[in-house]
């Protein structure tokens, strides 16, 4: 039997922008682009959090990796990497979805934090939008 202990989202950016991007910095500098805070209970000692992030990302010189990490209370526990290319002659923009699950986490209070960085010297990309973060805290019996 699974119980539902808690659910959080967040979407800082609801759509494409590209007037108000949001530069991806050089590694090992990265931007954060969405928190959510997720509350496990006493008692629920076995559990997980399923995480699942969204970012729409345009790639402005060159062929960009980007790195997107997930961190809990500062701790990175995911990571994925993908390439964003620049066109010039059209407005290409990539959203990219990823997830992670978050397995037997501690009781209290955790912030956990998507961030993004550019691993590719001489290249330019930014988050245009969406952006969305969710959360969803179960309890296994």
């Amino acid at each position: 039997m699974v119980q539902i202990i808690d659910y959080q989202a967040a979407q800082p950016i609801r759509r494409v922008n590209l007037n108000n991007p949001i530069m991806i910095p050089r590694s090992p500098l990265r931007v954060s682009l969405a928190n959510i805070r997720i509350s496990i209970p006493s008692g629920a000692t076995r559990n997980r959090v399923e995480l699942i992030a969204t970012v729409g990302v345009h790639g402005v010189t060159g062929t960009s990796q980007i790195l997107f990490r997930i961190f809990r209370d500062g701790r990175e526990i995911f990571n994925t990497q993908v390439g964003v290319e620049s066109d010039t002659t059209s407005e290409v923009n990539y959203v990219e979805t990823f997830q992670a699950i978050d397995f037997n986490v501690g009781q209290g209070t955790h912030v956990y934090q998507v961030t993004a960085q550019n691993l590719t010297s001489g290249t330019e990309a930014a988050v245009v939008g969406p952006v969305s973060f969710s959360g969803l805290a179960i309890a296994l019996s």
